[in-house]
């Protein structure tokens, strides 16, 4: 499975973070998981595993892989950094930038996208709030997520709790970038905050904690996927 961000279809990108439950064999078990779940569904899915697991989930699994952060240096004495050859060489087709826990400065934001779209990977720019994802799309990434930090990992997501977040942030960003594809997410635990998120302008989404630490995440990207479609055929 591919995917492109120039893709129309929702994407639902699950991002491992360093969970314990998507660590090791588990990471590449639970890849397995949404990567049939997808196929099964239709659905276009992606993951984002720590960057020890990449390779063994790019390569065994087939399913889309996204790096959770790259730096913005050349190949190099740059002990402890991760460049987007490293990306690139373990499998990844993309990568996030400025998560709220990983957040790095708007140069180096700028950077990294320069560099990786030189190696042809996606970036996703991650943002907290209308004003900071408006500025994100001006740099011209691929895909930019909204997700305001208090919200992340709360069960409370954020096209429930703040749909104005989304549906100003759609604003600005068209405003801005005519064709960056919109993620959004924090705190999305079910089917009907995918569903109302696309009803407010989201074209996908960036998860967490939601699937990767459910009891059941097959259960929970399934449901995902099937208000992803309930959507789409609204649009028929």
């Amino acid at each position: 499975m591919t995917y492109h961000s120039q893709n129309q279809e929702p994407l639902i990108l699950v991002n491992f973070k360093t969970y314990s439950e998507a660590t090791g064999k588990k990471a590449f078990d639970l890849a397995r998981k949404i990567f049939e779940t997808g196929t099964q569904t239709r659905v276009k899915v992606a993951v984002a595993p720590q960057f020890c697991d990449i390779m063994q989930i790019a390569t065994g699994v087939g399913v889309p892989v996204f790096g959770q952060h790259v730096d913005s240096v050349d190949p190099g004495a740059y002990t402890g950094h991760v460049t987007a050859e490293s990306l690139k060489a373990a499998g990844a087709i993309g990568t996030l930038l400025n998560h709220s826990e990983c957040t790095i400065r708007l140069a180096d934001i700028r950077k990294a996208i320069v560099r990786s779209r030189e190696l042809g990977l996606l970036t996703v720019v991650c943002a907290g709030d209308v004003e900071s994802t408006a500025a994100a799309s001006m740099l011209m990434p691929d895909m930019v997520a909204i997700e305001p930090p208090e919200l992340i990992g709360t069960g409370r997501a954020v096209s429930r709790e703040k749909p104005e977040v989304i549906t100003n942030s759609v604003k600005r960003i068209r405003a801005v970038n005519p064709t960056v594809k919109i993620l959004c997410g924090a705190g999305i635990t079910t089917g009907d905050d995918i569903y109302t998120a696309l009803k407010l302008g989201a074209e996908g989404f960036l998860v967490a904690s939601g699937v990767v630490r459910a009891p059941d995440p097959a259960n929970v990207m399934t449901d995902f996927c099937e208000a992803t479609n309930r959507f789409s055929k609204t649009l028929q």
